[in-house]
């Protein structure tokens, strides 16, 4: 069986998204710290994402030190827990974004050729 989730209105093959959705919580995480259900959103402009997805990825990029976590307190209830990307979740990050390149280019170029 193969599952599809919609991405901006169009529809994506699961397993795409999964591969994908590391890299895009490493980048959204590097340009600022910020709190899970903000991050949800972030995601979820991109691709449609449940919010159980996410957080799951969170606790293991953490336990994995790429992020480290900090409480802040909040006007809006209570204190939030962010996440803040360490050096060595930056190196990560850079490694597969470095990767998704490659293959997203491999993959382009392929198609290109075969299209013609």
């Amino acid at each position: 069986m193969v599952f599809y989730w919609q991405v901006r209105g169009d529809t994506i093959h699961t397993q795409f998204k999964k591969g994908v959705l590391e890299l895009l919580v490493l980048c959204i995480v590097r340009d600022k710290d910020i709190y899970g259900y903000e991050l949800v959103e972030k995601v979820r402009e991109i691709i449609d994402v449940n919010e159980g997805t996410i957080y799951p990825i969170l606790k293991r990029l953490t336990n994995e030190g790429y992020f480290e976590t900090y409480l802040k307190e909040s006007s809006e209830g209570p204190a939030r827990k962010y996440y803040q990307i360490t050096v060595l979740g930056i190196q990560h990050q850079e490694k597969v974004l470095a990767e998704w390149n490659t293959f997203s280019e491999k993959i382009n170029q392929f198609i290109k050729e075969r299209d013609s």
